[in-house]
């Protein structure tokens, strides 16, 4: 029974649901069916307000549309009044408030561009000629503004200054630089390349006021912008150009014309060289770097105006300078000319990378290719005349004989070149070899040993013209001694190496040995009994007419030679103290063999002692008196005769 109650229970449960839901879907519908009829209302409601909407859309956008054309007629209006209202700051110009001025001239310039597009507006022709008129006058007022301004602060730059700045390498400085001498501080020359890269960049001069060249830049800008630059460029050119040669004229630059350097003794023209060859550092590493930093900064986005205006100021005066290089370059070779050429072929190289950057661009085309044209006629120049050198020595003539049998001036001549030459030698082989990393060392190594070579056989044929046989060896023994002894101490020993000198040592010793033999081979004769007609020596017999005979043939013919060679010179001490010694040894021990041999007739016949005039002693002192050059003069009184 339990169970059929719970079933019961279900039931009503269930049944009391579905009356719920049905009660609820009946709500539903109704309210679906109250939704529809709004919709159909709003549907006619929306209907009903279109026409309104439509016509308060068309007031909103005519109202949009007179408020629009108000504003345009306004800003019309407004650019009809612009001219009268910048117009008394335009006419006051740029001095007294440069910012407000180029404000203005900014505003009318935009002025004259709007009332140029809208030209068909009733009046715009008479404000657009009163614009462009004010503008016009304004852009008048700038460019004699941009003159004034440019002018009143460009100023030469010192040269005191510039000489301080620049660097110079590690070099000896000559005493009267070291002590402030003056102008000689502007000679200051090395003949080692320049390397800047081991020094720091020198400090750019300042040659307009920071303060100053923003504002003469805004004012490029305005001109350039208004069609100006031609007249622009004109005023830059000028104004910076001028200084920049007055900067170079008060360093010392002189613009020689090429009638004027052939006239200048070459003494005068070396020192003005020495001097160029500083201002072209100076004027490449200071002056044009400087002057292309000016010319980026007040001309900064204005190319190609740029580029136009940095060459049209530097022209005239890198003209000065190469004109200059490429007389000497063109002038007379000679020799002595060579050290000078190379000086500036090194520092016309070493500046050229520096040279290619201060005048990169197509404008400063014409200077790069100036400046690369007087380092090949230079290098060109240069070869020419170490070649007109060696040929030189080869075929020196000179038929003058050095009556003491000295160095010869062509001797001293061309080893002091060739030391010198050393100082250039990565540049000589640089310019005979056609480049930089070919070898440094075999064209002049083989340059020096054909020059020495040519000299040995020149001095040959130049001691062949002594009368005197004694004498062309003695010329030859003092002249390749000096040749020697200057490679050992230089720099050229490197270059011809141990074996050249040895070699040259045994020519030396050679030309003594044949000079002792000339020399003094006829007065040994005297003593040694194998002269005067005999063949053989006296062994101790020998009469005493004989006797006298060679004591007075010795004493004669010793004089005679005595007198001769004290007129000679050995100029180097060693070489004549060994010269000297040799002879003592030659003569002495005979002379003092021949008296004692002949003692008994000297001690015992006044007769035979009276022609013995000179004692070994004496003898000794007077080989001591050879070789100084001295003048003629008499031989020393006789000494006493030497006892057994």
């Amino acid at each position: 029974m339990g169970a059929d109650d719970g079933i019961e229970v279900f039931k009503a449960r269930a049944q009391y649901m579905r009356e719920i839901l049905e009660k609820s879907q009946s709500i539903t519908d109704s309210v679906i069916t109250i939704l529809g009829s709004f919709d159909d209302r709003l549907s006619t409601l929306e209907a009903a307000m279109r026409p309104t909407q439509v016509k308060t859309q068309a007031f909103r956008k005519a109202h949009e549309n007179i408020d629009g054309t108000c504003h345009e007629v306004r800003s019309v209006l407004q650019q009809f009044e612009v001219a009268r209202q910048v117009e008394s700051k335009v006419l006051l110009g740029p001095k007294s408030d440069l910012g407000g001025f180029l404000e203005a001239c900014d505003t009318l310039q935009k002025n004259v561009e709007y009332l140029t597009l809208n030209r068909s507006l009733e009046a715009s022709d008479s404000a657009l000629d009163h614009a462009r008129d004010l503008f016009g006058k304004g852009m008048i007022r700038l460019e004699e503004h941009f003159k004034v301004l440019l002018t009143n602060h460009s100023k030469p730059a010192d040269p005191a200054r510039l000489m301080e700045t620049l660097p110079m390498p590690g070099k000896n400085v000559p005493e009267a630089a070291q002590n402030g001498g003056g102008e000689e501080v502007k000679l200051l020359l090395t003949n080692i390349p320049y390397n800047d890269k081991a020094l720091n960049p020198p400090t750019l001069p300042v040659l307009i006021s920071p303060r100053i060249v923003p504002q003469l830049a805004e004012m490029a800008q305005r001109l350039v912008a208004a069609g100006l630059h031609q007249q622009c460029l004109r005023i830059y050119r000028d104004v910076r150009g001028s200084n920049l040669e007055k900067s170079l004229r008060n360093l010392g630059v002189e613009s020689l014309s090429k009638d004027d350097i052939i006239k200048t003794p070459w003494e005068s023209l070396e020192g003005k060289i020495t001097n160029w060859i500083q201002y072209m550092r100076i004027a490449i590493k200071l002056l044009f770097s400087a002057e292309r930093k000016l010319c980026e900064q007040i001309w900064f986005r204005l190319d190609p105006h740029r580029e136009k205006c940095f060459a049209d100021v530097t022209d005239s005066s890198v003209h000065m300078l190469l004109s200059f290089g490429e007389s000497i370059a063109k002038s007379k070779k000679a020799t002595e000319k060579l050290f000078v050429f190379l000086d500036m072929y090194e520092t016309m190289r070493d500046l050229r990378p520096e040279i290619e950057i201060v005048f990169s661009g197509e404008a400063a085309s014409g200077m790069r290719e100036a400046a690369t044209g007087l380092i090949k006629r230079l290098g060109q120049t240069a070869k020419d005349t170490f070649a007109d050198f060696e040929d030189a020595v080869n075929k020196d003539a000179t038929k003058t004989l050095i009556p003491d049998g000295t160095v010869h001036m062509l001797t001293s001549y061309v080893i002091n070149y060739v030391k010198f030459l050393l100082d250039y030698q990565n540049s000589l082989n640089e310019l005979f070899s056609g480049s930089a990393n070919g070898d440094k060392s075999s064209y002049l190594a083989s340059a020096i040993l054909r020059i020495m070579t040519a000299l040995q056989t020149n001095l040959e044929g130049k001691a062949k013209l002594y009368k005197d046989v004694a004498l062309s060896h003695l010329f030859l023994m003092n002249n390749i001694h000096y040749m020697v002894r200057s490679v050992r101490r230089s720099e050229t020993k490197d270059v011809l190496g141990d074996d050249w000198v040895q070699r040259q040592r045994r020519v030396v010793q050679q030309h003594n040995m044949f000079y002792q033999r000339a020399a003094w081979n006829k007065v040994l004769l005297y003593i040694t009994g194998a002269g005067n007609g005999s063949s053989s020596g006296d062994g101790g017999n020998i009469s005493k007419t004989q006797l006298k005979e060679r004591l007075k043939g010795f004493s004669l013919t010793f004089e005679d030679l005595y007198m001769r060679q004290t007129q000679w010179t050995v100029p180097e001490n060693e070489l004549r103290e060994a010269v000297r010694l040799h002879a003592q040894e030659i003569i002495l021990p005979a002379y003092r063999a021949f008296l004692k041999r002949h003692s008994t007739i000297l001690e015992g016949k006044q007769s035979v002692s009276k022609h013995l005039k000179y004692t070994p002693d004496d003898l000794e002192h007077m080989l001591n008196e050879l070789f100084e050059g001295k003048s003629r003069h008499e031989p020393r009184a006789p000494g006493r005769v030497p006892s057994r």
